[in-house]
Parts: C-alpha cells; structure tokens; sequence
C-alpha cells in the first residue's frame, strides 16, 4: 500500500512502481484526490485517514507492506507505524526527519517480536548518504569522526518544504560523543570538493545524523549542505528571528497555507536534467581516513526509484526490526540505481 499517493512524490513513487510491475494499493484520506491518479494508473484505492487507526489495520489485511509517503512525517509516521505493528506489515517512508528515525528505532524489538521491518528513509534522504556513510566507514575500522555533505539543486517540493518548516525551529544538531548535541545554525561553515566543483557547506540536521550512527556506530557525526557563502552567513544571523516568528501560530500556519498553494515540486525536466553530489569522510585518532564520492540523479527522480527498489528488497530480505537502508542492504544498495556513480576512495 501506497499511503500519501496522491503528493507530489507520492505521485512518482506510483508511477515507478507501474513501470517495475507492482500494482501497489493507492492510499490516503482524500478520494477526491486519489481517483484521478488511480484511474490513470489502473490501480485500486484506499480512502482511509491516519487517526483512525482500527480503519488502518483492516485496510492492511492481505498487504504485506505499506511505503508511506505523506509527511510532515513528524505528524503522520507515528499512527502508520503502530498499523503496520497491529496488522504485522512492513513499513517503509521517505522522510528525512530526525524524531522520526528516533521514533522509528524506539520500535525496534516491538517489529521484531512481530517480525517485520520498519525502515524510515527510503528515498533522497537517506538512501545515498547512508550507503556512502557505511562505504567510507568499512574502509576506516575503528574511526570517530565522520562528514557527509550534500550538494543538489532544484526547488522542494511543498511536501518537503512543510517538513522543513516543521523542523526548523528545532535547530542544528551534531552528533558528539555518541549522543545528539545542539548546534548553532550557520557555525561551522567549511569548503568542501565535491566531484564537480569546490562549494561552502554549513552544517545543517540531516537524518543521517541518527542513521549513519545505526550503520556505522561512528560516535561523532556532523552532516553538512552546500549553500551559496551569503546563505550560509545569513542563515547563522537570521535564525534566532525565523524561531521566534514561527513559535506564533498565526505566522506558522500563513507559512503553511503558503507552502500549499505555490510551492510546487521540479518539472520533469528538471528532474531528468539536475544531478546531486554528496561526499563523505571518515576518520580514525591515528589519522587513518577514507574519502568518497557519490554523483546521482536529482532527489526526486532518485527517491521514486530508491524508495520501490527498497521495498523489493524487503520483500525478499525481510530484515528484522527497525533498520537502515544501508545497514540492511549494503552499501552498494545505491549503485543498483540507474545514473548513480560511486567515486572509490582516493589516497
């Protein structure tokens, strides 16, 4: 089941599944919303919401999985996962939250006892950067320290841009010691060579900050994105003002209703045309290091195709309990993604 199928990614994820040869149910609260889409692909629809929970679960008898694609994911992950522990079925999103991986590794020996996988992250974030996170980590055993940076191009699309929105006031984060730690948005600005070109990065709260340590164990984490210089300084000045603006429900909401009537998501040229770049490092106290390149196709062009390609492989795998894409599949899980190039590591 296909819950949120009728968001912008939600869309892609679908139309991808077609193209594999899955018939995936097309799911969400909205039939008015689903039809359309469910018409056009010949697919079945499921019109339930998320707080009703008792609906859920009979809505998945018979389904073996659910890939839910309808975020804020801080709002919406938490019922699908008690549904999919109720009816024993997979569970599968693309977020790119950080109290949702939490939440989703909180349920760890509840999935397993039920023998199932709950796997957050399927898609853009984390898919690349978890595999590259465990592919410079096997190459170092025993470091400490490990760096991930992302550079992409291309607008959000509302969905993301709401989830963004949602966790904005939560700050930057780092992991030190093991353990999340606050950081200050816009410190830490750096340069970074991607394959293509030389960027500024500022450290900026990524999911893989709780999945990279999963995979890898690696106790200091800091994940970082390209930004242009101005950005980045501008954000470390602005910050302070954006939290105190969105702590007042009438801004956030006006942002919201904003999001939803004029964020739209990358045409299909743009998602055929713009290439992301990710790097990482890791590194041991004795100054052993390993370095890696990831060039791949725009993020949501890749998340459509990351995210059904991982439900296949849970299908056939069925890992236990809550996991990463990388700790589950490997971490050249991202290569079997047509357009994704690894760099090997270079001295």
């Amino acid at each position: 089941m296909l819950y949120g199928a009728s968001g912008y990614t939600g869309r892609l994820i679908a139309e991808e599944a077609l193209r594999r040869g899955h018939r995936p149910v097309l799911a969400g609260r909205s039939r008015e919303k689903l039809t359309p889409l469910a018409e056009q692909l010949g697919l079945e629809v499921a019109v339930v919401g998320l707080e009703d929970v008792r609906g859920l679960v009979a809505t998945l008898e018979g389904l073996p999985l659910v890939l839910h694609a309808a975020g804020p994911f801080v709002r919406t992950s938490e019922p699908m996962v008690q549904a999919c522990l109720a009816a024993g079925a997979h569970y599968l999103d693309i977020t790119g939250e950080i109290p949702v991986f939490e939440n989703t590794f909180h349920h760890d020996a509840e999935a397993r006892a039920r023998g199932i996988t709950l796997m957050s992250g399927v898609g853009f974030d984390v898919v690349p950067t978890d595999c590259l996170a465990r592919y410079v980590a096997e190459r170092v055993p025993g470091a400490h320290e490990l760096d991930l940076a992302i550079a992409a191009t291309g607008q959000a699309s509302a969905g993301t841009a709401r989830s963004a929105l949602e966790q904005l006031p939560s700050g930057g984060r780092v992991r030190r010691g093991g353990a999340l730690q606050p950081w200050p948005m816009g410190k830490g600005l750096r340069r970074v060579r991607f394959s293509d070109a030389e960027r500024t990065v500022a450290p900026i709260p990524w999911g893989d900050l709780v999945t990279a340590w999963h995979t890898t164990g690696i106790p200091n984490i800091t994940t970082y994105m390209a930004l242009p210089r101005g950005a980045a300084q501008a954000l470390r000045l602005t910050y302070p003002l954006l939290k105190r603006m969105l702590a007042v429900d009438a801004v956030r909401h006006t942002a919201e209703r904003l999001i939803e009537s004029r964020v739209q998501g990358p045409d299909a040229v743009a998602r055929s045309q713009n290439r992301s770049h990710l790097w990482a490092e890791a590194r041991a106290a004795d100054g052993r290091r390993a370095q890696a390149w990831l060039d791949l196709p725009e993020g949501y062009a890749f998340t459509a195709v990351a995210a059904v390609r991982a439900v296949e492989e849970v299908l056939a795998q069925k890992p236990l309990g809550a996991q990463t894409p990388a700790r589950a599949f490997g971490a050249d899980f991202v290569l079997s993604i047509p357009g994704c190039q690894r760099q090997e590591v270079l001295p």
